[in-house]
């Protein structure tokens, strides 16, 4: 019986320690593009998984102000996509509707591009 209890408790432990996936870092440069809002004073974007938090803002960087605005950031992590929104002045953009979803298989640098409250990327 003590056999049989070692025997299984092995097997389950092999069984996790296989599903696991490997961790990586990957480099994430987004870009937004925003029409007909002026006066901005904050554009970041939220998510899941460090740097980002589905509560804060991770600040983009004007490049024209009102218009185009950037962020890059390294992120540790087992997925191969990470899901996220943008928000202006703590709005929230595509209430009701799915997060974006950004797929960086097989790349450890991925570029995305989008418009606001336009679901979907652009590039």
């Amino acid at each position: 019986m003590k056999t049989l209890s070692i025997s299984t408790f092995i097997i389950f432990a092999a069984m996790l320690t296989g599903c696991v996936q490997k961790s990586r870092t990957v480099t994430v440069n987004l870009k937004l593009y925003v029409t007909g809002i002026k006066n901005i004073k904050q554009v970041g974007v939220r998510g899941e998984g460090n740097p980002l938090s589905s509560d804060k803002d991770l600040v983009m960087q004007p490049v024209i102000k009102d218009s185009i605005y950037t962020v890059s950031f390294n992120t540790v992590t087992g997925y191969n996509f990470l899901e996220c929104k943008f928000a202006i002045d703590d709005k929230v953009e595509l209430k009701g509707q799915p997060n974006r979803r950004i797929d960086f298989v097989d790349k450890d640098t991925m570029s995305y591009e989008a418009k606001y409250q336009v679901p979907g990327k652009i590039n």
